[in-house]
């Protein structure tokens, strides 16, 4: 009987496991809808084919190389043939791992909108090749891994919490983001010769809208499918609380940006607000266990009145990016660690300031490193004409829209 029931519970925990793994590949369609609409129409294909390239490569890099990185025994190329027969690692780190690639490929995409219209699509392959192999998996293993840093500190030892990736995965994907940008330098035309910031507007609005509640769905996945489990009267409720402090967290980003936006331009200006969804989201993403429900609204608030701010002042300092990524997940990621400790009494401000600042510091450091490299070898931007006739053309070979394509240039 007790073996019934344990085989019964690991059948629920697992199928779960895996609904939430799907939940969270699905919000690749959200950032490629997402992503072409707040671009121009002539790069909307471009962008497009990053986003399924760039899952693809996670998926192959992350199962090679990754999962052994960021998890020590974790070696998936013990059978390269196979045999018909599953191997003794089949049953449970395959549904781990599962649900850990879309992760790696969440982080990637992050990087997709930063560097939109004017990257040369084969320089960012070759970046997503390390990130998604090398770059995230150690930083990886130094936190949900649990390995030392480099041998010297664990960050989990010292108190660092981060239940479903709001550093591991958002900040890690802004600080690759940025170092790319850093690198590439603005769009042709953003900036004007006194410093004036010139609004390049997106092409389909209502695409960006739909992405949005694509990724909010999606997130139900990431930070419900972070319980682990759901087969116990613990679990289920775990699962329902963070479900529940993931939408107030969601919704608290929409109206702070909403209010923000009114206050600052006049308008109630979408792009703000689509950014201020996902900005709640990725600020209780560190920690949607613990809050009541009007505390983790409060704590999506506080990301939707930052990322407005964040996104005003990257104009500020020429960073040009298209989507607002680095705000969304860097910036806004940061406060979601800091904000860990006001509701979770085992965490410390200490020990996330520490392990934001080790997350960030390892990718922007390798990540600004392999950029350069792939600059020197191959480069990193179009060519100006390329860039002004839109890079589906010079990458694709095609158009997102042909018939409109005269009109929208």
């Amino acid at each position: 009987m007790e073996n019934e029931i344990f085989q019964l519970q690991y059948a629920l925990d697992t199928f779960y496991f895996l609904v939430c793994g799907a939940l969270v590949m699905w919000m690749a369609a959200g950032f490629s809808m997402l992503e072409s609409g707040l671009v121009r129409a002539k790069n909307t294909t471009e962008i497009l084919t990053k986003n399924i390239m760039l899952y693809a490569i996670a998926c192959t890099m992350y199962m090679i190389v990754g999962y052994s990185i960021m998890y020590e025994g974790g070696i998936f190329l013990s059978g390269i043939m196979g045999d018909g027969v599953a191997d003794e690692w089949t049953y449970a780190p395959s549904a781990d791992f599962f649900f850990q690639v879309v992760f790696v490929a969440t982080a990637m995409s992050i990087v997709s909108g930063a560097v939109a219209e004017r990257m040369k699509l084969w320089s960012f392959a070759a970046f997503a090749v390390v990130l998604t192999g090398f770059i995230y998996p150690m930083q990886g293993a130094w936190t949900w891994g649990e390995q030392a840093v480099f041998g010297l500190f664990d960050l989990g030892e010292i108190g660092y919490a981060d239940f479903a990736g709001s550093g591991i995965v958002h900040m890690a994907g802004a600080a690759a983001a940025l170092a790319g940008v850093i690198l590439l330098g603005p769009r042709k035309g953003k900036y004007g010769p006194n410093g004036e910031v010139r609004p390049i507007p997106g092409a389909n609005l209502p695409l960006a809208t739909l992405g949005t509640f694509i990724l909010w769905m999606g997130w139900f996945g990431f930070n419900g499918g972070s319980v682990l489990a759901t087969s116990t009267i613990v679990d289920a409720n775990d699962v329902a609380i963070v479900f529940m402090n993931t939408n107030a967290a969601a919704a608290g980003g929409v109206i702070a940006a909403l209010l923000v936006a009114k206050l600052l331009f006049g308008k109630a200006d979408l792009t703000m607000i689509l950014n201020g969804a996902l900005a709640g989201l990725v600020a209780i993403t560190a920690g949607p266990d613990t809050p009541a429900p009007l505390m983790a609204t409060i704590i999506g608030a506080i990301g939707g009145i930052i990322v407005v701010f964040s996104i005003v002042m990257m104009d500020k300092f020429k960073l040009d990016d298209p989507v607002g990524a680095i705000s969304v997940h860097g910036v806004v990621g940061i406060w979601g660690l800091l904000a860990v400790p006001l509701t979770n009494s085992d965490a410390t401000f200490a020990a996330q300031i520490i392990g934001a600042v080790t997350i960030f510091a390892w990718v922007f450091i390798t990540s600004f490193i392999v950029w350069s490299v792939i600059k020197m070898a191959m480069g990193l931007r179009v060519t100006e004409e390329e860039e002004y006739e839109g890079v589906d053309l010079a990458e694709c070979g095609m158009e997102a829209y042909p018939e409109f394509t005269n009109n929208t240039k």
